[in-house]
């Protein structure tokens, strides 16, 4: 059996929404004599990392997440998971709607264009690709106009495919429900079933990828 990079299998839900971790970056920071400071960021993408092991809750969370491990052979491949706090395109604890997240403007060529969830406003505003998109959650909109005839969308790449390119000047925007790519971070999972029992839970970390 051949095994793949990426699995589109998702880590079970009921262990992720119970999970603690969330973006980290890395900012290099020289302080100069003057007191001034010069801040370097080492990578224009945040990495999403997560501990798995404190969604535990019962003896079958933790076989649930060994067959997991098993199955995606510890670090060597991918799959998705659920961040229990920023999974939708919507503000949290708000519904997805067509025109949450700017995606484009037509110019009458460009057919394809990628998922991305906007954070803060502006020049600064980050722009976070999303890649794998919920099969069957996203909507999109033309002008407004939400719409579904002629749009495909690519749940393993998070593209949108238009069978005729939207025109010039058309705001295109999409709503959605995603998953972050992730693998697991260790090849061990040490299990003490006796300390499990007396509330001694192991630490399962896991770590974004790109797919």
């Amino acid at each position: 059996m051949a095994i793949t990079a990426f699995s589109e299998e998702r880590f079970p839900l009921r262990i992720a929404f119970g999970t603690s971790g969330g973006p980290e970056r890395r900012t290099d920071i020289v302080r100069l004599s003057t007191g001034f400071e010069k801040r370097n960021q080492r990578q224009a993408r945040s990495v999403r990392r997560y501990d798995a092991g404190s969604g535990l809750k019962s003896l079958a969370d933790l076989a649930a997440v060994l067959e997991f491990f098993e199955a995606m052979r510890g670090r060597l491949t991918g799959f998705r998971f659920r961040d229990p706090l920023d999974h939708a395109s919507a503000p949290f604890g708000q519904p997805v709607s067509a025109l949450d997240q700017p995606i484009g403007i037509g110019d009458g060529e460009t057919a394809a264009f990628s998922l991305v969830k906007v954070y803060g406003a502006g020049e600064t505003a980050y722009a976070r690709p999303i890649e794998k998109p919920v099969a069957g959650s996203v909507r999109i909109a033309l002008g407004g106009i939400e719409t579904a005839a002629g749009v495909t969308v690519d749940p393993s790449t998070g593209i949108v495919t238009f069978e005729a390119p939207p025109g010039e000047g058309a705001a295109i925007t999409a709503g959605f429900g995603f998953d972050v790519p992730v693998r697991f971070d260790t090849d061990q999972i040490a299990i003490n079933i006796a300390a499990f029992e007396a509330g001694d839970i192991p630490t399962i970390p896991l770590i974004e990828v790109r797919p």
